[in-house]
């Protein structure tokens, strides 16, 4: 049950031109998106007007491998700027918004990783956040020295480690362990730094991290996906869910099971805001949305869909049948998700839609949740998902940018805030107090307290 007063989590997910296949098209996009800094503090600004609460930056560390064809008329995961060093320059641009990036598991040091997020922590005044991922493009490994990425379950046992490394670094230091003190010339007290000394399966780690502790204690741990290996980390870590259910049913079912996990490491379902994505097709009018939609997708190439299509089916041969013949019925594959192709299949047999037709509405969507309308319509969909526990938020994917960033912050958003379900300020300075997430103690101030508890119990 919803508390009173209780607000929805907005995130801004920036993929460069935006997370329409054919964004990079639009009249309202910016094509050189991937390394225009001032397109993205732009639309870092806009967000923070409409005081959401983060930028969110997907990464990848390869160039996406597809037909020539194909990739010569896309943008996605091509071309684009390094995200955490793009983070460092969006915070002096921007004052109260959290800025939030990817960062790999599979091809980064844990030492790397906790010294980029608190220094971004600290540049920031408090409003980084670290999303948690694994990597399993082969061409990911080819660019790092393997001739082959981990496999799934290898992955997420090693970012589990991973993250217990970070986690452990950022405790390095107690929070008054820097005293600068000219006149006495102390500059910090030694009894307040703490080395990690972490040995394990994959790493060994001595510590301590060269940084203070941060503004936030530490940078927030989010986390993108829905595997089992997934949640189990999640579970332990993650303060806030990037996911991708297609439906309100799929949603629930995902934000009860991930909230239930969260009791097994003694941590509370308030200290976890799932926030599935959600690509919003504004319009004044639902017309209006249906037909800036249909603008979008005919500006697909019928190859690039296909590709796109064959993807998300597992990587299914699409090669061998008619574009403009029916959809053909596709058997689940090592990699596909069942769920996905019985999604895909509904759609295409409910439309009674040719294989071009399919691949031009799942390019579109890109596996994610997709809702068109008015304001009004976007809104009561977010309300229901909100208030039936189906998500803490959403992760706004705009299908072009800046233009359908602009259709939001200026339609949706007035009416969110209209229903009581949304801010119209922001209350706090941090992305931990935008999120209604607790500053988190240091594990070793924690000891000391139970310990002193422990003590006082035995003297009575």
């Amino acid at each position: 049950m919803r508390r009173s007063g209780e607000k929805l989590r907005l995130g801004a997910f920036f993929n460069p031109t935006g997370h329409h296949v054919a964004s990079w098209r639009h009249p309202q996009s910016q094509a050189d998106a991937g390394v225009n800094f001032e397109h993205y503090a732009e639309i870092a600004r806009t967000a923070e007007r409409a005081k959401m609460d983060m930028v969110f930056l997907a990464d990848n560390i390869s160039v996406r491998e597809a037909h020539p064809d194909a990739l010569a008329r896309s943008a996605q995961y091509i071309a684009n700027m390094e995200p955490i060093t793009l983070l460092s320059a969006l915070a002096a641009v921007t004052t109260r918004i959290g800025l939030v990036a990817t960062a790999s598991t599979s091809y980064n040091e844990p030492y790397h990783v906790a010294r980029k997020f608190a220094s971004i922590d600290h540049i920031s005044k408090g409003r980084a956040g670290w999303n948690l991922v694994t990597s399993g493009q082969a061409a990911d490994a080819y660019n790092f020295s393997r001739d082959e990425h981990y496999e799934h379950g290898v992955r997420y046992e090693r970012a589990r480690e991973f993250a217990q490394v970070v986690v452990g670094l950022w405790d390095s230091w107690d929070d008054d362990a820097f005293i600068r003190d000219k006149e006495s010339g102390i500059f910090l007290d030694p009894a307040k730094m703490h080395r990690l000394d972490h040995k394990g399966e994959w790493f060994s780690v001595r510590g301590p991290l060269n940084a203070p502790r941060t503004p936030q204690g530490r940078p927030v741990i989010v986390q993108a996906g829905g595997s089992e290996e997934m949640i189990r980390v999640a579970a332990e870590f993650a303060e806030v869910i990037f996911c991708a259910p297609l439906n309100i049913e799929q949603a629930r079912i995902l934000y009860a099971e991930l909230k239930a996990r969260m009791a097994q490491h003694g941590r509370s379902p308030d200290e976890m805001k799932i926030m599935p994505g959600l690509s919003a097709v504004v319009g004044r009018t639902a017309e209006e949305a249906n037909e800036k939609q249909r603008y979008l997708d005919e500006l697909t190439h019928p190859i690039v869909a296909r590709e796109i299509l064959s993807t998300i089916l597992g990587d299914a041969d699409l090669s061998g049948y008619p574009m403009d013949g029916p959809m053909p019925q596709i058997a689940p594959t090592k990699i596909s998700s069942q769920s996905v192709i019985t999604h895909i299949m509904d759609i295409a047999r409910r439309g009674n839609l040719t294989l071009r037709q399919t691949a031009q509405v799942v390019a579109g969507a890109r596996g994610k949740f997709v809702v068109r309308g008015a304001p009004e319509h976007i809104a009561d969909v977010m309300e229901e998902w909100f208030r039936t526990d189906a998500c803490d938020g959403f992760n706004v994917m705009p299908p072009y940018l800046p233009g359908a960033l602009d259709d939001f912050v200026t339609l949706v958003i007035p009416e969110l805030q209209r229903r009581g379900l949304f801010r119209t300020e922001y209350e706090g300075r941090t992305l931990r107090e935008h999120l209604g997430l607790k500053r988190p103690e240091s594990r070793h101030r924690k000891a000391i307290a139970g310990s002193v508890t422990g003590h006082i119990a035995a003297a009575e």
